[in-house]
């Protein structure tokens, strides 16, 4: 008897009819002779509605509260599925995040786990019951409130319990086949992926590929939990995410994938004498700020000047915070003035083989060049490149660098519904 825990998102319990299939879905894993524990997120859009409703009442909702508010979406779905799963004759037992032992810190809206306990879930399975568990929500032992753990969050919980569980393998369960080698959404031919490794999903997932958050793609590497990312639309297989240490084969192809991102800013800092300290100064100035950075670039100094141009990318929410907290140190940094632009897009082309194969920058840049789109910044890691667009061009040079690589496939992906999660 395998332990399977399934994770289905959001489109994929959106309504009473999914909620059934889903449910049908369950039951035929159980009756294959497995143990199951399902991580369900809120319903179709409900997190966005009830973020919509908070900000009707107040323009700024105490974070404690808004917190409560935003569990009761994952409660819902969890208790509607496990009544229907009673009413097709199998036990099931829904449990709160707090109930099922997931641990974190203070933090409300973003909140890190740091223990999982399921020993209530370890009852109910050894009792043959289907464990059902609200994404998304934790507890903290200190402050004795429910936390939330921002967006991505069931996707997390799910694996965070498949460690904890030592489970066979979790199975995420979303509206589309599979990892694809593109959004679908954008590249109608992208080609769906077999098998990726860890490494290369935590670059795409870093770049803006949404069908696996940054966070459970590393909890999954850190803890050897093997994903299966799967439509709970259709039977297809899916795509696996093997660990390196796992001693899986994966395929290496140049490229893996190409991913874009439209959420992030530039800023650019003006004028900052380009002497040793500065560059430490401002990014302090930032951490201190909780500003997450990614790519970042320093201009040639000029010689008349004896100034620099430093411009980084990071997330628009963020944007407002970073650029105050520059400007309440203009004074002691020395620089001369800040820009802000929010009209960006970031595109990451992703492959492990690119340790071994040249020439894949200049192709990139040359597809992006007959395409007649400017490159604003650049960054590179072993098997990454990523390059800041315009935000209206971003679509069309995911396209056109999606065929330039040979991943364009000869049919059309299917997406099912949703908006991928």
């Amino acid at each position: 008897m395998s332990l399977i825990v399934q994770k289905y998102g959001g489109s994929s319990v959106a309504d009473a009819e999914s909620i059934k299939r889903v449910a049908k879905r369950i039951v035929d894993t159980r009756r294959a002779g497995n143990d199951v524990v399902v991580v369900v997120s809120a319903m179709g859009d409900t997190t966005d509605e009830l973020l919509d409703l908070a900000g009707q009442v107040t323009p700024m909702p105490e974070p404690r509260e808004l917190d409560m508010l935003l569990t009761a979406g994952e409660r819902i779905s969890m208790a509607l599925l496990a009544m229907t799963i009673k009413g097709m004759g199998h036990d099931a037992r829904s449990f709160t995040g707090s109930q099922a032992g997931m641990i974190t810190d203070a933090r409300h809206g973003a909140a890190r786990i740091v223990d999982v306990t399921p020993v209530r879930l370890r009852e109910a399975l050894d009792e043959g019951a289907i464990v059902i568990v609200a994404g998304f929500q934790g507890f903290n032992r200190d402050t004795k409130d429910i936390t939330t753990l921002g967006r991505g969050g069931s996707d997390t919980s799910a694996v965070a319990l498949a460690a904890a569980l030592d489970a066979d393998i979790c199975e995420i369960y979303t509206d589309v086949d599979g990892i694809f080698t593109a959004d679908p959404r954008v590249v109608s031919t992208a080609t769906k992926i077999n098998r990726i490794s860890t490494e290369e999903m935590l670059e795409l997932a870093a770049a803006g590929s949404k069908v696996l958050y940054i966070r459970a793609v590393e909890y999954a590497r850190r803890h050897g939990v093997t994903l299966h990312v799967r439509s709970s639309f259709s039977n297809a297989e899916g795509t696996l995410v093997i660990n390196a240490r796992d001693g899986e084969k994966v395929e290496e192809a140049i490229i893996s994938g190409v991913a874009s991102d439209l959420s992030e800013a530039k800023v650019t800092v003006v004028g900052v004498p380009d002497i040793p300290g500065k560059a430490a100064q401002i990014f302090t100035i930032l951490g201190k700020a909780n500003a997450n950075i990614d790519m970042i670039v320093q201009n040639v100094s000029g010689a008349d000047t004896g100034r620099t141009d430093i411009s980084f990318t990071l997330p628009k929410a963020q944007g407002a915070i970073a650029l105050q907290a520059l400007r309440s140190e203009q004074e002691s940094v020395g620089f001369e003035a800040l820009q802000y632009d929010d009209q960006i897009g970031k595109l990451a082309l992703v492959g492990a083989g690119m340790r071994t194969n040249a020439g894949v920058s200049a192709r990139l840049f040359q597809a992006l060049s007959d395409a007649r789109i400017n490159i604003e910044m650049i960054s590179t890691s072993e098997i990454r490149i990523s390059v800041v667009t315009r935000a209206d061009t971003i679509n069309e040079a995911v396209r056109v660098v999606h065929t330039a690589f040979g991943l364009d496939s000869d049919g059309e992906a299917v997406v099912y519904g949703g908006t991928g999660r």
